[in-house]
């Protein structure tokens, strides 16, 4: 014989907060992230140029703007804080390490070139450089 339990009911309330919790978590990431790539570099535009299709976790992005000063997610770095910087992702995830190099479309040749040279020193060799497909 089977019992029937008429007032038997799934309490969603722990669900529903779960729920809430992630969308919180995921909105305070993106947030994140974008700030982390809002800067005053204005990139130059190349419309052949290929677009990413994959993002390697590993990447170091490094901003340089008009002025030739150096900032990783918008710190702004000396020259030797940046060397210590890639030095450090060489130990932790080994020679090639992905750097992005976003230049100001007005930085100067010789500023950009500094922190290839600094890339270089730190024993990285997968350098690529960002630029805008079209206009926002």
């Amino acid at each position: 014989m089977k019992k029937k339990y008429a007032d038997a009911k799934l309490d969603m309330t722990p669900m529903i907060d779960v729920v809430f919790q992630l969308i919180i978590f995921f909105i305070t990431t993106v947030d994140m992230e974008s700030k982390a790539l809002e800067t005053k570099v204005r990139m130059a535009m190349s419309p052949n140029g290929p677009v990413e299709e994959t993002k390697d976790p590993r990447t170091v992005i490094v901003d340089v703007d008009k002025d030739g000063n150096i900032q990783i997610q918008q710190t702004t770095l000396s020259e030797g804080q940046l060397l210590a910087v890639l030095k450090k992702a060489v130990v932790a995830s080994g020679q090639s390490t992905p750097v992005v190099i976003r230049g100001d479309y007005q930085a100067k040749h010789e500023q950009i070139k500094r922190v290839m040279d600094i890339a270089g020193r730190a024993g990285l060799w997968k350098l690529r450089f960002a630029a805008l497909k079209e206009k926002a």
